[in-house]
C-alpha cells in the first residue's frame, strides 16, 4: 500500500531497442510491477479532464487501468483546473479556459494515480483564485502535487511520495506559460506572488543583413550595453517581438534557458535527491526546435533535460506538446520529450470566456458548443483534424531497487480519433492500426537521439 504525502508544489546517448507486436490488444497489457526488487512507474502524458473514467466501456479497459495500479508510483500532468467557474477569468490564457468538476480527482485515483504536476500554460486561466481552488481540492485527496505555490519557493518545492520501493519526489516545471502565470519569489518586506514554477528561455535569430535592418528600424535599433544586460541579450543585437536577432549567414534559431531558472531548478533536484530515492522530473513544454519542425524539442529544453539527469533526476516526463515527441537515454537514465495526452477534453469544459468568443467572432448569444465547433470550422481543422493527438503511450518505466534502469514498456493506446466530441478524448488500448501508427510516429521521432527499433507482441520496450 502506497502511503502519499501532498505538496504545494559531449552528451552520452543510450541506444533503445523498441519492441512492438502487431496485434495491440494481445498481451500488451501486463504489469510490469509486483516484482521486489524492481522499482515501477508509470508515466502519461497531460490530462485534460472532465467525465468519469470509471464508466469508460472498450476492450481490454481494465488490462489499461491494471497497468497503472500495478506500478509502485503513477503519474500524470493535470492540466485543468477544480473550480465552479465562480471566479474570473484572466486577461490571458493557455488557450482554452480550463475548469473541471471536482469528482475527476476521485477518478484519477481510481483509475490509480498517485503524483500529479500542476505547472503548465493554464495554470492561471483563472487567476490566484483558481490556482487556490485546485490546491484546496487536491488537498482533501490522496494525490501529491507539485509545480504550484503561493509563492516561488513554494511552487518549486518538489512532492514527495512515500512507497514500499522508497520516497519519490517529484518536481514540476512549466516552459510555456502567460508571463501573469509566473510565481515571484519571497521578500523579507513583501510577499511572493502566487503561480507556477518557471523555465524561461531567450530567443536569438540569425538573419540576412537586410533582414537584420528592417527589424532594427522597427525596434528603435540594435540594444545598448545598459538593455542589454537587462534583457539577457547580447550588445549590439535587436531586440523585437520578444527574440533577438543578430545578422549571420543563413537563417537559425537559437534557444538557451533562462540562467536564474536553470540554476534554481537544478538546485531543487539536487536536494530531491538528498530528500529522496527517486527524482521525477516533470516539464510541460510547447515550444519546438524550429518553426517548421514542431516534432523536435527545443534546444534550450534539451539541454535542461540532460543537466536534469546530471543532477540526480531519474526520469525527465514531458508534455504539453499534446503529441509524441522523442525518447532518449541519457547516461543511463530515460527522457520523454512528450507522451502526448492520456485524457484529451479540451472541448468539453463547460463554460468559456467572453474573450474566446470574440476571437472566432461569435456573439453573446453564442453557447460553449458553438464555440468550439467554430474554433475548430466543426472538426476540419486544428486538434480533432490530426490524428497524432488523439494516439499516445501508457509508459511504464523499471529501474532495479539499485536505480539502474532495467526496461521501458510503452503500451499504445487510441483517444478516440474522427469521433465526435463527446466519443473521444478518454484513453483506451490502440487496435492494431493506430499501434502500427504510433510505432511509426516514435520511430520517426525518436530518430534524432540514436534510437533503434525492433518490433515484438505490440508492447514497446526500451532496454539501454
Amino acid at each position: 500500500m502506497k502511503v502519499k504525502f501532498s505538496a504545494a508544489s559531449a552528451v552520452v546517448v543510450g541506444l533503445l531497442a523498441i519492441q512492438f507486436s502487431q496485434s495491440a490488444l494481445g498481451q500488451v497489457w501486463e504489469s510490469a510491477g509486483g516484482e521486489k526488487d524492481e522499482m515501477v512507474f508509470v508515466l502519461t502524458g497531460d490530462s485534460i479532464i472532465n467525465r468519469r473514467m470509471s464508466t469508460i466501456n472498450k476492450p481490454k479497459i481494465d488490462k489499461m487501468f491494471d497497468v497503472i495500479r500495478g506500478a509502485d508510483a503513477a503519474y500524470t500532468n493535470f492540466e485543468s483546473l477544480i473550480h465552479d467557474f465562480e471566479y474570473p477569468p484572466a486577461q490571458q490564457s493557455g488557450g482554452t479556459y480550463m475548469g473541471s468538476p471536482r469528482f475527476v480527482l476521485d477518478e484519477l485515483e481510481w483509475a490509480g494515480f498517485d503524483m500529479v504536476s500542476l505547472a503548465n500554460n493554464h495554470t492561471g486561466d483563472y487567476g490566484i483564485e483558481g490556482q487556490r481552488s485546485t490546491l484546496k481540492a487536491l488537498a482533501e485527496t490522496d494525490l501529491i502535487y507539485a509545480g504550484v505555490g503561493e509563492n516561488l519557493a513554494l511552487a518549486r518545492k518538489p512532492g514527495y511520495l512515500d512507497t514500499k520501493k522508497g520516497r519519490v519526489a517529484m518536481i514540476s516545471l512549466s516552459t510555456s506559460f502567460p508571463d501573469a502565470s509566473i510565481a515571484g519569489p519571497q521578500r523579507k518586506d513583501l510577499r511572493g506572488r502566487p503561480g507556477l514554477n518557471p523555465l524561461r528561455h531567450s530567443v536569438t535569430y540569425t538573419v540576412p543583413q537586410a533582414t537584420f535592418d528592417t527589424i532594427s528600424e522597427l525596434s528603435g535599433g540594435p540594444v545598448n550595453a545598459q538593455k542589454a544586460a537587462f534583457r539577457g541579450v547580447p550588445e549590439g543585437s535587436v531586440y523585437f517581438g520578444g527574440a533577438s536577432y543578430e545578422v549571420g549567414d543563413e537563417l537559425s534559431k537559437i534557444t538557451k534557458p533562462n540562467e536564474r531558472d536553470m540554476k534554481e531548478l537544478i538546485a531543487s533536484i539536487r536536494d530531491a535527491k538528498q530528500q529522496a530515492d527517486w527524482v521525477v522530473v516533470a516539464g510541460h513544454h510547447h515550444e519546438s526546435l524550429e518553426l517548421d519542425n514542431r516534432d523536435q524539442p527545443a534546444a534550450f529544453y534539451v539541454e535542461f533535460a540532460h543537466a536534469a539527469i546530471d543532477a540526480g533526476a531519474d526520469v525527465v516526463v514531458s508534455h504539453g506538446h499534446h503529441m509524441l515527441r522523442g525518447v532518449e537515454v541519457y547516461s543511463g537514465k530515460p527522457i520523454f520529450y512528450s507522451l502526448g495526452d492520456f485524457v484529451f477534453e479540451n472541448d468539453l469544459v463547460d463554460m468559456q470566456p467572453a474573450d474566446n468568443y470574440d476571437k472566432v467572432s461569435l456573439d453573446g448569444d453564442a453557447l460553449p458548443s458553438g464555440y468550439y465547433s467554430k474554433r475548430s470550422k466543426n472538426d476540419t481543422v486544428g486538434f480533432p483534424a490530426d490524428r497524432r493527438y488523439w494516439q499516445s503511450v501508457v509508459t511504464e518505466v523499471v529501474f532495479s531497487i539499485d536505480g539502474r534502469l532495467k526496461e521501458v514498456r510503452m503500451h499504445p493506446i487510441s483517444l478516440g480519433f474522427g469521433n465526435k466530441r463527446t466519443q473521444r478524448g478518454q484513453p483506451y488500448p490502440a487496435p492494431t492500426e493506430e499501434a502500427d501508427q504510433i510505432i511509426g510516429d516514435l520511430k520517426r521521432v525518436s530518430e534524432p537521439f540514436g534510437t533503434q527499433f525492433k518490433y515484438s507482441k505490440g508492447l514497446i520496450t526500451v532496454t539501454p
